[in-house]
């Protein structure tokens, strides 16, 4: 008996030291309800905060590429939808020696994106499109201790279980109908 007390103590004690941060639990209980459309971004120190309705900033005080791991295996795990990024595209312009540590970070997120559909946008390009989006749809912003310029990640979610193959191919076939094919925005 007193060695089952002795483990739930130590189990109570382990999980009192750490605690799930407030950023995983949002992320934890906003993933289920977000869907195609709504993006979640993994920002920079510097990353402005937006005061658009429909977006939601959280300050993780976490290391950036440990969020973008978090939040790409919670989507991986999810059964609704999966991510698209989009990166700075001045990210592959920034020297090293004007911000050291660079090089290391843009080979650590190639690795970290590898198998992720990938484009790369300009940043004022990627914020008027979260200023826009978020007049519908619920972007997540989770901000990070990065010191980096341009290193910001967009998650942009799109559904898992209806690819753009079969999304093009059902509207073919309502135009082929004389039915309005407009595509989803």
């Amino acid at each position: 008996m007193k060695m089952i007390l002795g483990c739930i103590a130590i189990v109570a004690t382990a999980l009192s030291v750490f605690p799930q941060d407030a950023w995983q639990q949002k992320v934890k209980e906003e993933l289920p309800r977000m869907g195609h459309r709504n993006w979640i971004v993994i920002v920079d120190s510097a990353y402005p905060l937006q005061s658009a309705a429909g977006v939601e900033t959280i300050d993780t005080d976490q290391d950036q590429l440990v969020v973008l791991d978090f939040v790409l295996d919670a989507i991986k795990k999810s059964r609704h939808v999966r991510p698209l990024a989009h990166t700075d595209t001045e990210l592959q312009y920034v020297p090293e020696n004007e911000a050291p540590g660079v090089e290391r970070y843009r080979q650590q997120l190639k690795i970290r994106l590898k198998g992720v559909p990938a484009d790369s946008i300009l940043h004022q390009d990627l914020i008027d499109k979260v200023n826009e989006l978020s007049k519908t749809f619920q972007v997540l912003v989770l901000k990070t201790t990065m010191t980096i310029p341009y290193t910001s990640v967009f998650l942009q979610l799109d559904c898992k279980y209806w690819s753009a193959d079969a999304e093009e191919r059902m509207r073919n076939k309502m135009k082929n109908e004389g039915l309005d094919p407009r595509p989803a925005p």
